[in-house]
């Protein structure tokens, strides 16, 4: 059974750390619904490409762990409709009951207070071997917000769906490295994400690797550098990333995009303006949650059609 909350122990080391693993989250039953709705994803879009011609089968009989893999050797085409071109991919009613599920927002409740907005940076990540946008450097996710938030917690759950260790590329966390604020990142690193190079990692802090089950959730704060090494075995390690912020940090909750404008106060620009926000639990505002799927898929919707810029932090191309 899992627990409805964070432990004092848990919540302690989360701020002295800047990292907990709270492996009872979610149960299977939890997990499962997105599984099959992400295997439905696959599976109509693999009919597609054999339809087209660019798939030879549709591996029906390899599992969740490795169909993707098999397809994607045939045809790249078989991953857009997962991870999306831009943003954070699919994200169906399944997904919806995922990050909005009570236990996960009783967790984060014990991190950021009751009043509670969906931070708009969510990603469905499955890790194929030697997949190059696979491996993820090391950075803090800070790096990609606007620099008025560098002093706001925004928290990063990290959840695979599948039991996540050193063999199939679970994460590594730097300890204690919050607490140093932002770090210089590079442009055009591992994959094409920013990068903390080695010279610029905080020193004397050992990385941790920190295996997570499968319902289990690793907590980071936007300030913690982590990073996801390559690997080769032959099983997809299917993961999600999803973030949440109390009401009070910057946020675009109920803004169109049209309506974006930088001149305006800072405190008024989203933390990370090419996404959406929305409102997941507020007991002073009810009536502003977004309670269901078509809700929160149409304000999605409405930033996949037409995006605002991206934050501007001056970083430079990673050095040759």
């Amino acid at each position: 059974m899992h627990n409805p909350s964070m432990s004092a122990d848990q919540v302690k080391q989360f701020t002295e750390e800047g990292w907990v693993m709270v492996p009872d989250v979610y149960t299977d039953a939890d997990l499962q619904p997105v599984r099959d709705e992400i295997t439905g994803v696959i599976d109509e879009t693999a009919r597609r490409l054999l339809d087209e011609g660019k798939v030879k089968s549709l591996h029906e009989e390899a599992s969740f762990e490795t169909r993707l893999t098999r397809l994607y050797e045939e045809c790249e085409e078989i991953l857009p409709p997962i991870v999306g071109k831009a943003g954070g991919g699919h994200s169906g009613p399944a997904f919806f009951n995922f990050i909005t599920h009570p236990s996960i927002l009783g967790h984060i409740e014990s991190l950021v207070g009751d009043e509670i907005v969906g931070s708009s940076v969510y990603r469905i990540r499955p890790k194929m071997p030697n997949y190059a946008k696979g491996a993820v450097p090391w950075h803090q996710d800070s790096g990609y917000f606007n620099p008025h938030c560098d002093d706001d917690l925004i928290v990063t759950c990290w959840i695979p769906l599948v039991d996540a260790d050193q063999d199939n590329g679970c994460l590594q966390v730097l300890p204690r490295a919050h607490r140093s604020g932002v770090t210089r990142h590079y442009t055009g690193g591992q994959g094409g994400y920013l990068e903390i190079t080695k010279q610029d990692l905080p020193n004397q802090l050992d990385p941790v690797t920190v295996p997570v089950p499968a319902g289990g959730v690793l907590f980071m704060t936007n300030l913690t550098p982590h990073r996801s090494s390559q690997h080769t075995v032959d099983i997809v390690r299917w993961a999600t990333d999803i973030r949440y912020q109390a009401t009070t940090v910057p946020n675009n909750v109920g803004e169109l995009p049209v309506e974006y404008t930088e001149d305006r106060p800072i405190y008024e620009i989203a933390c990370y303006p090419p996404e959406a926000d929305f409102v997941i639990q507020s007991p002073e505002h009810p009536e502003g949650v977004a309670s269901d799927w078509d809700q929160f898929t149409a304000i999605r919707q409405r930033y996949e059609d037409e995006r605002p810029p991206g934050p501007r932090r001056g970083w430079e191309p990673i050095p040759q």
